[in-house]
């Protein structure tokens, strides 16, 4: 009997090991690919990794690590937290953390958690003066540091909820892109996980248990608009697997004159040719919709790192 269980728990932990490596190169391909197809960081950068203590700040520390050990450009990498002051924050988490990984930082001190719930009435939403704040502090410690990129950890299921919260509640189509230009013109900000899931960012958080640091400020507001399109979009994703694929496709393939800008493209000067046209007129044509219950196809090996082996 002994030896029938510690047989079943091998198996367990072999398919569980198996089950993690895939996630990981996962992980590690998806950034890579967004690196590559962005040009998100080159030879010689000092890249900046705001790390806020949250599942996805630490993964995409924990990536951008393994990328610079095997990548064939050379760049820097220094971890920045900006300690609001909130109370009850753990001060010693980060830096023991930090230190364990060998890895250069920076902890930044400001009380923006003072200011924040000085501004805004109990119960109104506290994220924008908090994110305009942060902004500012982390534009100053990158130009103090010498840092030639921004690394925000926001993933694909931030992108397409802020597509849809725009759509919603702004009036704009208009998501977090993956590379800009920082507000003041002086920085270029990168988003290096923006082709990974929250899903699989939960899962690798969990197996490399990393000391998860939870916000006091905003994460106590349940009813922003915010979680109510992650709902929308976490049930869509249950009902129609892959649906959520093809919403961040279309992010990818946009076609200007067939939505309704006359900024973007200049409906005034359309004139028949007489010649066919590849994007004229189908609308009454039958459209061609993939199944979304088929499953999706990974992304494809990237040149900037081989992560096939």
């Amino acid at each position: 009997m002994s030896l029938q269980v510690n047989s079943a728990s091998a198996a367990t932990k072999s398919k569980q090991k198996y089950s993690f490596n895939k996630l990981q190169k996962r992980l590690r391909r998806n950034v890579g690919k967004a690196i590559e197809d962005f040009a998100m960081i080159e030879d010689g950068d000092k890249v900046m990794v705001c790390l806020s203590g949250g599942k996805d700040s630490y993964t995409m520390l924990d990536v951008l690590m393994y990328l610079q050990r095997i990548a064939p450009i050379s760049f820097e990498i220094v971890a920045v937290n900006l300690d609001q002051k909130q109370p009850g924050f753990p001060e010693h988490i980060l830096p023991g953390y930090l230190d364990s990984l060998s890895v250069d930082y920076k902890i930044v001190e400001e009380d923006t958690y003072s200011i924040v719930k000085d501004k805004i009435p109990e119960g109104k939403t506290t994220c924008s003066l908090c994110s305009r704040l942060r902004r500012g502090i982390l534009y100053r410690t990158a130009t103090e540091l010498g840092a030639t990129k921004i690394a925000l950890g926001h993933h694909r299921d931030d992108m397409l909820e802020t597509l849809f919260l725009n759509m919603f509640h702004g009036g704009k189509l208009k998501s977090m892109p993956p590379k800009l230009v920082s507000d003041d013109g002086k920085h270029v900000v990168i988003r290096p996980l923006a082709y990974c899931n929250e899903a699989d960012i939960e899962k690798y958080a969990s197996a490399v248990e990393f000391p998860i640091i939870p916000c006091n400020l905003c994460g106590s507001q349940e009813n922003l608009q915010r979680q109510n399109i992650k709902m929308m979009l976490q049930d869509w994703n249950k009902r129609f697997p892959g649906r959520i694929e093809s919403m961040f496709r279309a992010m990818q393939n946009v076609t200007p004159s067939h939505l309704a800008d006359s900024k973007l493209y200049d409906f005034k000067t359309i004139k028949a040719s007489g010649k066919p046209e590849p994007e004229g007129d189908i609308a009454f044509d039958t459209p061609e919709f993939k199944d979304e219950n088929r499953s999706v196809q990974p992304a494809q090996s990237i040149n900037i790192v081989n992560l096939t082996e």
